[in-house]
């Protein structure tokens, strides 16, 4: 019997496996019951060029203090912030990695911002 955490490793791996086919830059979140985290990674997989995260100082004073990541607008502020510093870093085509957690949710909102945002995939 696989854990949770075991089968959405599991999910993740395929879609990984996926993307590195491609050779293009991919965009990948991972969710915890605080916080939410975005990196924009190289296509070879070797260099993260872009991150942001509610863990961030300055993200945490723009949402509203300590223990508010967890939420939908909070993941859209790490759309919009991803996205924005992805561009920075001369990146506007991404795949989306959501590491096997469901298009749902606070996932689905930082997918959305960052798309507003400028950022394709």
């Amino acid at each position: 019997m696989l854990t949770k955490k075991a089968q959405r490793l599991r999910r993740s791996r395929q879609t990984r496996i996926r993307i590195a086919n491609q050779g293009v830059a991919r965009l990948s979140v991972n969710r915890t019951n605080l916080h939410i985290y975005a990196s924009v990674i190289s296509g070879d997989g070797t260099k993260v060029l872009a991150s942001a995260s509610t863990a961030e100082v300055e993200v945490r004073n723009e949402i509203g203090g300590s223990g508010k990541g967890g939420n939908v607008a909070a993941a859209q502020a790490i759309g919009k912030r991803i996205a924005e510093k992805a561009k920075a870093a001369g990146v506007e085509k991404v795949a989306f990695d959501r590491a096997g957690f469901a298009y749902h949710g606070r996932v689905k909102a930082l997918a959305d911002a960052a798309r507003e945002a400028g950022l394709q995939f």
